[in-house]
């Protein structure tokens, strides 16, 4: 049967092909004589083409003269029924035209998978001969989806070259690349700046800000369109230094002052992510500004020889001082005349009678006058005492303290003369520690009193309280109680531990809040006479209250609040509180700030620039800061550090568990700022926890490095204890630590011991800033924290120096002397600045800041020794003039 099959397909084949020279035979009967000796040529000859999804191609082959075409793929004719065949004559020639067309499908292409490509050529016959055409290769169109490489985003520096890679995906025919950025085209033609190189990279040849972007590698052919991920190009700019403004004035008038300069990161701006510059941006450095000198009279000269108008005169010079950087002139006359008496003037007798009849009425003129002036002297001195004394009546229910006065304990001065100095008579005995009594004005019928410029407290109710220290008999609770249910009060915590109040008048006080180095100190005559205040001082927690610190700002001390906020103040208040800087001015810019009504924070005062005019004071030293101020309120110390050397005070703290009975023992190590507040706090939560101080606390000095603070154990006993921490080390990041985004910050060492019978560790604990310095100390001791006494004293007991004594040393140093023996020489000894030259009474205001210093330590030698430095003589020096000095 095969057999058979074979042959009649060969007999079929046969039989085509006699048909095909029958219809040639008959073709050429039909040719021209002239023409049958041509060889066919061909008009169209097949071409490549390439098969896109399922759509066919077709052939197309055209010759003349040609008797048959035919069509022959891989070496094998096509069937004569696929061929389309169409039959013209060429006019110009005469000579027939052969076209034949034929279809390839996708399925006869892919049948040959594996062998050689695909092809097709076109075989023309005439009477002459044969022509074969050119192959004609036909593929199936593709375009592959992944690309062989892609483009990768970069960060590059402005003018920098960039190159970005794409080889795109596989495809037949090979695709064309083209790059986008941003969805647009990028044109080498009309951007330069860009080239796409023969292996379709791309080329920025320098990066420009507008050159940032997202750049895609975009392939096509004939059957598809692929993009490749965008790659980001962003183009940043590192920040430079501008050049440096002038030095400013220096910011004090007379002394010792701060000018600083400073520079911006604008040439160029940091863009893009670029670094920002390196180093301090504001320079301050110390000057000095020549004090104003105001001018001063010489001794007047001799009366001149009568001359010949009856008259002598005599001259002065403003010269001791002269007048100098802008010192005022002497005020007076520089010249003085006087009439001569008889027998010195050279006139005739007649006009010296005349002269000395007028001398006569002018005396007793003067005379008169003088004696007018002392009797109206006299009055105003008797008014003045009435008065002066009504005052105290009204407002000191003991007189006694009037007579106050006090000896020093041990002192010892240079000389034996002035050891009287801060005495004074008649009485020495009497000494009036606290004040007991009523503190309101016996003026004040209804028990009630006014109280203006401001949202204070509610008037008390009628009936009077008795004051003693300081302290009201009423339950501390009630009074926090009471205060956080006005409206401007509600955001004060209600922690009485943490709060200390008092009910005070014109003789001023002290609040004190136990245990956290803060306290109030009230002048004076700071609370104008006739008013009563009913003060409090509180610690705020910083959980509760977070200031917004920005950049290098850091919170420096506690968070306190005074007031009622809007009370009338006469003079300065001092408040005390603790700071844990490195009080080097030259490595910070510390700014006050203030809340406001609203909540929100202000800057109310940078020091080293402070202005005479401004309510506020500070004054900083090496753990405490004395901020003077005539405004209550909620206020907080805020530093910025000008460059890497500036540092804070840590507080390092152990604590453990009082008692165990497990395997495990944990050590918590706190690193706090180095403020009494913080360590109290602290000691309470702890003594909550059931735990117990195993050693003394230390001081770390933390630098704005942006190192972390890093903390390991070791030398621990092998045999009986092992660490069950899995790092060598703990860490605490160094933003936690600068921006106080946690009130207190520790972390826990856990061991195991490996016996029971085991309660003895010896081990140490090393703390260190990375790569800086750090400390290593032996868990082995116990450390007691120890309360402090009254929180609130009133009137006389809450200062050293006695009321009068304070009023006499005031007026003896208030008054200005031209050899410099008063209060300028005070605060020079005592080494305070030059702050206290704007207020009406100096002497008082440099008084107030030795209080709130030497409260505790009681040394009033000190104050006694630099009277005695500064000149004045025994105790005259509360008697002396104003012509005196």
């Amino acid at each position: 049967r095969e057999r058979n099959c074979v042959h009649r397909g060969r007999m079929s084949f046969v039989l085509s092909i006699f048909q095909r020279l029958q219809s040639l035979l008959q073709i050429v009967a039909t040719l021209p004589a002239a023409f049958s000796d041509l060889l066919p040529h061909f008009l169209v000859e097949p071409e490549d083409e390439y098969i896109v999804k399922n759509k066919p191609v077709t052939l197309t082959c055209r010759s003349t003269p040609a008797t048959q075409i035919y069509f022959k793929c891989n070496g094998e004719w096509v069937h004569q029924d696929d061929h389309l065949i169409e039959r013209t004559v060429d006019p110009a020639t005469a000579l027939p035209v052969m076209q034949v067309t034929i279809d390839i499908t996708r399925q006869q292409v892919e049948k040959i998978f594996g062998l050689d490509e695909y092809w097709c050529q076109c075989v023309a016959w005439s009477t002459t001969g044969t022509q074969k055409s050119q192959k004609a290769y036909i593929r199936i169109a593709y375009l592959r989806k992944n690309f062989e490489e892609e483009p990768q985003g970069k960060e590059v520096a402005l003018d920098q070259e960039v190159l970005l890679r794409c080889h795109p995906p596989e495809g037949v025919p090979q695709a064309e690349v083209e790059w986008q950025r941003n969805e647009d085209v990028v044109n080498p033609v009309s951007d330069p700046n860009f080239f796409i190189t023969a292996d379709h990279n791309l080329v920025i040849k320098k990066a420009r800000l507008a050159d940032t972007g997202n750049y895609t590698c975009v392939a096509k052919n004939i059957v598809a369109r692929r993009k490749s991920t965008s790659a980001t190009v962003l183009v940043y700019v590192n920040g430079g230094w501008s050049t440096w403004t002038t030095w400013s004035s220096c910011s004090a008038v007379c002394g010792r002052g701060w000018q600083k300069r400073s520079r911006s990161c604008t040439n160029p701006t940091p863009l893009n992510g670029g670094t920002s510059c390196e180093g301090q941006n504001v320079q301050k450095s110390a000057c000095v500004a020549t004090c104003p000198v105001d001018g001063g009279w010489s001794e007047w000269s001799k009366w001149s020889a009568c001359g010949a108008d009856c008259s002598m005169w005599r001259s002065r010079e403003c010269t001791q001082p002269s007048p100098g950087t802008g010192g005022k002139e002497c005020q007076g006359l520089d010249l003085q005349s006087l009439n001569c008496t008889s027998e010195q003037c050279p006139q005739s007798e007649c006009t010296t009678t005349h002269i000395l009849g007028a001398e006569d009425v002018a005396l007793y003129v003067g005379m008169v006058a003088v004696a007018l002036c002392l009797t109206l002297l006299l009055i105003v001195v008797v008014l003045v005492y009435r008065r002066k004394k009504e005052g105290l009546d009204a407002d000191v229910a003991d007189s006694s303290i009037l007579t106050t006065g006090f000896q020093p304990m041990g002192i010892k001065p240079s000389k034996p003369e002035n050891s009287h100095l801060l005495t004074i008579q008649p009485d020495l005995t009497t000494t009036t520690t606290s004040y007991q009594g009523t503190l309101r004005s016996r003026h004040d019928a209804t028990g009630k009193f006014s109280m203006t410029n401001g949202p204070l407290l509610d008037p008390l109710p009628n009936g009077s309280h008795t004051l003693h220290n300081g302290k009201l008999n009423s339950d501390p609770a009630e009074f926090v109680s009471r205060l956080s249910t006005q409206s401007y009060f509600k955001t004060l915590p209600r922690d009485v531990a943490n709060t200390s109040y008092g009910t005070f008048n014109f003789l001023g006080g002290r609040l004190t809040i136990p245990n956290t180095g803060i306290s109030l100190l009230i002048p004076p005559e700071a609370i104008p006479r006739g008013k009563i205040y009913e003060i409090y001082l509180t610690v705020q927690r910083k959980e509760d209250l977070r200031l917004p610190l920005a950049g290098c700002q850091t919170l420096l001390s506690p968070v306190v609040s005074c007031g009622p906020p809007g009370v009338v103040l006469s003079r300065p208040v001092i408040l005390s509180m603790d700071h844990c800087s490195d009080a080097c001015l030259d490595n910070w810019a510390v700014r006050l700030k203030k809340q406001n009504y609203e909540g929100a924070w202000e800057d109310v005062l940078l020091m080293g620039e402070e202005l005479v005019s401004e309510p506020y004071y500070c004054q900083l030293e090496a753990e405490t800061c004395r901020l003077f101020t005539e405004q209550l309120g909620t206020l907080a110390l805020v530093g910025e550090s000008l460059h890497m050397g500036a540092a804070k005070r840590l507080r390092l703290v152990l604590f453990s568990d009082a008692y165990c009975s497990t395997l495990e023992y944990n050590i918590r190590v706190y690193c706090m700022d180095d403020t009494q507040d913080v360590f109290k706090e602290v000691m309470q939560m702890e003594r909550q926890l059931g735990g117990r101080l195993i050693d003394e606390p230390h001081v770390l000095l933390f630098k704005d490095s942006y190192h972390n603070l890093r903390l390991s154990i070791h030398d621990m006993p092998q045999a009986h204890w092992r660490s069950k921490l899995l790092a060598g080390y703990q860490e605490i990041p160094f933003y936690h630590i600068w921006n106080g985004s946690q009130r207190y910050l520790h972390c826990t060492f856990t061991l195991e011991r490996l016996s029971l019978s085991t309660c003895e560790l010896t081990c140490q604990l090393c703390v260190w800033q990375v790569e800086g310095e750090g400390q290593s100390f032996t868990v082995d001791s116990e450390f007691l924290l120890m309360d402090s006494n009254a929180t609130a004293l009133a009137g006389p007991s809450a200062f050293q120096i006695p009321y009068l004594i304070r009023q006499k040393i005031c007026s003896s140093l208030d008054a200005p002397c031209p050899n410099g023996s008063d209060w300028r020489m005070l605060a020079q000894r005592l080494k305070l600045e030059s702050f206290f030259a704007s207020k009406a009474s100096p002497t008082s205001v440099i008084l107030d800041l030795w209080e709130a210093q030497h409260f505790h330590s009681g040394n009033i030698n000190q104050l006694a020794t630099v009277m005695a430095d500064i000149g004045k003589q025994e105790a005259m020096i509360f008697l002396v003039s104003d012509g005196e000095c």
